[in-house]
């Protein structure tokens, strides 16, 4: 092997290594923790005994590169602002020098998303004036914020272009075959660092989902968050969505992921006798199943206990987290077979339910990946398409 291909190839091997040294620290000050008594915030939740150590020993070791890399995994999973205040705690503790950089890239952090709030309340209250709105999948993270600010609007997508051009000078961004699909629309806001992603009438990547965006609307709540009112899914409509994103679309976890879950679980909201309705419905109860018991299995690794899911769940479940593996930044789950046949499910219960055009639209998502995939290997982008 050439010098050049074998230095490539060790640096390669370098750079995986340090980005698991830079998980398993997140993963230890997001999940290696417990709530103090009496808590009631994110603030009461304290390191695990077994696991202050371990964070110690981690941080001792880390050097200005190693923050580098952890900062941005940290940002890439949406857990700065839960991971890093136990993070800079530890830093102080001992003295270290970058305490303060990390202190610097939380008030960074929290600068973007108050700035983003201040976009996000004024939008959905004008899409209120055209439909329904809710805030999905962005709002999820709190006190974290997601790279994009995603909403559901039942309006006609004309009028939701129309607001969006009229009253904040958006640029709709050009849609690719996905997002046609998905009925989906980008837009650019003037001084808005995110992007503004609205899905009209439907879910899912082909937008084959319709069948849970009535629940959506009917059963949503509001969220007082960062001095703003919010309107946002229901527990079980956070599950189906996440699901959605996570086991039929991206095929991958991240840390914000486990831990929004983990907590959902934990604050014993979730009505699981509706949730297996309303997901059977929609042909999502097995992938929904297996996402849950994964986000158990992983939380399990670093608590040591399981999440109190109930045996329904649990039985339903295709697999768990044995078959996910770490790699290119996140968790990645199995597609061959296990994804697929997920998709096959969801494929089976369409079009028994009769949603005949949901049905078709789903049959194009193989080889749409296929052409993203393919489109990908040779532009190293798939953009335009999915």
């Amino acid at each position: 092997m050439p010098v050049e291909r074998l230095h490539g190839r060790m640096k390669s091997m370098d750079g995986a290594k340090n980005s698991s040294r830079c998980l398993t620290l997140l993963s230890q000050l997001l999940l290696g923790v417990e709530r103090s008594d009496g808590a009631e915030s994110n603030a009461g939740w304290v390191p695990r005994r077994d696991c202050t150590d371990a964070i110690a020993a981690s941080v001792a070791s880390f050097g200005p590169p190693d923050f580098g890399e952890l900062w941005g995994l940290a940002a890439s999973h949406h857990v700065v602002m839960r991971a890093f205040p136990e993070l800079h705690r530890t830093m102080v503790a001992q003295g270290n020098q970058w305490a303060e950089s990390v202190d610097r890239a939380m008030e960074k952090e929290r600068a973007r998303i108050e700035h983003a709030l201040s976009f996000l309340s004024p939008i959905c209250e004008a899409l209120r004036d055209v439909g329904n709105v809710v805030v999905i999948k962005s709002l999820d993270h709190w006190p974290d914020l997601g790279s994009d600010l995603d909403l559901y609007s039942s309006a006609a997508s004309a009028d939701v272009v129309a607001i969006m051009r009229d009253r904040f000078q958006a640029r709709l961004e050009e849609r690719s075959w996905g997002d046609r699909l998905a009925n989906k629309w980008n837009f650019v806001v003037p001084a808005l660092p995110e992007l503004v992603e609205v899905h009209v009438g439907r879910l899912g990547q082909t937008g084959e989902q319709v069948t849970v965006t009535d629940s959506l609307v009917r059963r949503a709540g509001t969220a007082q968050l960062g001095g703003y009112s919010f309107p946002v899914p229901a527990p079980e409509d956070r599950l189906i969505i996440s699901t959605l994103q996570r086991m039929y679309r991206h095929f991958y976890l991240r840390l914000c992921d486990v831990a929004d879950t983990a907590q959902l679980v934990e604050s014993g909201a979730i009505d699981y006798g509706y949730l297996k309705s309303l997901a059977r419905s929609a042909g999502l109860w097995d992938g929904l199943a297996t996402y849950l018991v994964t986000v158990a299995g992983y939380v399990k690794s670093y608590r040591g206990d399981n999440l109190p899911l109930p045996s329904l769940v649990n039985d339903a479940a295709r697999f768990g987290n044995e078959l996910v593996s770490f790699r290119r930044k996140f968790l990645r789950i199995p597609i061959f077979p296990q994804a697929a046949k997920l998709y096959a499910s969801e494929w089976t219960r369409l079009l028994l339910n009769g949603e005949l055009r949901s049905t078709l639209r789903l049959t194009l998502l193989p080889p749409l990946a296929a052409a993203a995939a393919l489109e990908f290997k040779f532009t190293g982008t798939d953009k335009g398409i999915w």
